[in-house]
Order: structure tokens, then sequence, then C-alpha cells
């Protein structure tokens, strides 16, 4: 996937911003419409929607400008590890609410954010051996 994307690696942030809207989709209308069976609280929920909004605005913006170098995928990969972190320490902090279904969505999008965080991160390498190797 990597090798792919190092032809277009602009792709990473649709790619990341995809994964946003349907973070936002899934944790601000869909959980919070079925909190009862997932046990995590609605202002948990609507914390962790509101983070990807900013990651969508900022995907969309280094998409568009074409803002395509280390520094800008690494930021997003960054910030997708930190907001798994969040995600972790909120839930846990409500341990004793969070259903089993809870549990299995936090931790299936954990496990995709990291997955796609090591992507933007394995990308951003490549194109710092790209331009090194091209000079």
């Amino acid at each position: 996937m990597v090798s792919g994307l190092q032809n277009n690696p602009k792709r990473i942030f649709l790619l990341d911003g995809i994964g946003a809207i349907i973070s936002i989709l899934m944790l601000g209308i869909v959980l919070v419409n079925l909190e009862p069976y997932f046990g995590i609280p609605k202002n948990v929920l609507y914390i962790l929607a509101t983070l990807p909004i900013f990651f969508l605005i900022y995907d969309l913006y280094c998409y568009c400008r074409q803002i395509v170098n280390k520094c800008s995928i690494r930021i997003i990969a960054l910030t997708n590890l930190l907001y798994c972190f969040l995600s972790l320490v909120l839930t846990i902090l409500h341990f004793s609410k969070i259903t089993i279904l809870g549990w299995l969505y936090i931790i299936i999008e954990i496990i995709i954010v990291v997955v796609v965080a090591i992507i933007e991160l394995k990308l951003s390498a490549e194109i710092i051996n790209t331009r090194i190797s091209n000079e």
C-alpha cells in the first residue's frame, strides 16, 4: 500500500479524510443513538467525534493545497496516534459503563487508525528516502 501511495502521496490525505468522516458519523450519530448498547457516554462520543472534524479539515487543506511533505504527513500520523491514546484513556475512565460492543468498537477503531498512522509514517519516510536518493 505504501508503494502505491508513493506515486501519488497526496492520496494519503484522502484515505485519512475518509476515515475521519466515518469516525465522525459513527461516533457523533450512530453510537450516540445506540448508547444503551455500547455504553459509551454521549459526552465522550461527542468529544471523540469532534476531533476527527479537525483531522478532516487538515486533510482537505493539505490535499487541495497539495501540501505533501514529510512534515504534513507526520503531523496527521502523530495526531491519529494521539487520538487513539485519548480514545483509550476516555474509555478506560468509563470502564464500568462500557459494554462489550462498546469495547469492540473502540478496539477496532484504534486498530484501524494505528494501521493508517503506520502507513503514513512509512510513507513520510519513503518520501524522505526518495528525495535523498534522487539528489
